[in-house]
């Protein structure tokens, strides 16, 4: 089964709002754990989220996802390993440097997302496209200037995979998703992301006093988000997705001072008003068009 039609830009772009506000929510909810580490932590939010998927995809065809994701070909391979990176390099990265110095090279992705729109789909940006993608990296940075330093360069060539997989990621689902259905791709990259950690985190322990926070980590904050993104796409140029995404970066910290009570910097403050207001210019003056292109599904 394909795709339903695109919904209207604007909508799409409050669906994605949505969807980043949802991935925002990971930094407050894992400072609450107790007893689990971030590799452990890596494994039950990739695990509850394939759970999550199976739940939503079952309900949504009446059949049997395990067939739906093998109907997607290659194309949901790509897809599937691009989530994969995405839900595992992230945490990896946290673990060999700072949060600053991850999120600071995470920012790159609209500006990633934009040259390769540009190469594979002929995506153009006009000048507010390409104004609202600058600022919004150059707030991030603000945002994180107090924290960033020169240590952990592994950690941060990690952390670099994020927005090679999300600009991938964004690209194949613009160019592909009226021809395949790519949600199945979201199981996918749980499944391997579960895989990847066991292997690095085993043995753990089942962890029963965390599990109710691990749960929600792994549905309301990255399985219904991922799924919805995959409806989102359609009228919006990659560049636009990685963009609307940074409102995880921006919202993040505010969580955190709400329901953690940490600090909240001035630089954290401009920084974020920046991306936010390159946001605005982008859903009122952005004017991206793709080239028309011929394309084929990939079987």
């Amino acid at each position: 089964m394909l795709p339903r039609d695109s919904l209207p830009r604007r909508r799409a772009m409050l669906l994605l709002a949505f969807c980043a506000t949802c991935w925002s929510i990971a930094g407050v909810l894992t400072r609450r754990l107790e007893h689990t580490a971030s590799l452990d932590v890596t494994f039950w939010r990739s695990f509850f989220c394939a759970l999550t998927m199976l739940v939503l995809l079952s309900a949504r065809r009446g059949g049997n996802p395990l067939a739906a994701m093998a109907r997607m070909g290659r194309a949901g391979l790509v897809s599937g390993a691009m989530w994969g990176t995405m839900f595992t390099c992230f945490m990896i990265a946290l673990t060999m440097t700072s949060v600053a110095n991850a999120l600071v090279v995470s920012s790159v992705a609209p500006l990633l997302t934009a040259l390769l729109g540009r190469i594979v789909l002929g995506t153009r940006l006009g000048a507010f496209d390409w104004i609202a993608t600058l600022a919004a990296g150059a707030g991030i940075a603000w945002m994180m200037r107090d924290g960033v330093d020169g240590e952990g360069g592994i950690g941060m060539a990690i952390a670099l995979c994020v927005p090679l997989a999300s600009s991938v990621q964004f690209v194949v689902l613009k160019r592909l998703q009226a021809q395949i259905d790519l949600a199945p791709a979201v199981l996918l990259g749980a499944l391997l992301s579960c895989a990847a950690t066991l292997a690095l985190a085993w043995p753990m322990r089942f962890p029963a006093d965390d599990l109710p926070i691990l749960m929600v980590l792994g549905s309301v904050q990255l399985a219904i988000p991922c799924f919805l993104l995959v409806r989102a796409v359609g009228p919006l140029a990659p560049h636009e997705v990685a963009l609307i995404a940074l409102l995880e970066v921006v919202l993040g910290p505010i969580w955190a001072w709400l329901w953690a009570g940490e600090a909240v910097s001035a630089a954290t403050l401009q920084g974020g008003l920046v991306v936010l207001g390159a946001l605005v210019v982008n859903a009122l003056f952005g004017r991206s068009a793709a080239a028309p292109t011929t394309r084929t599904a990939v079987a």
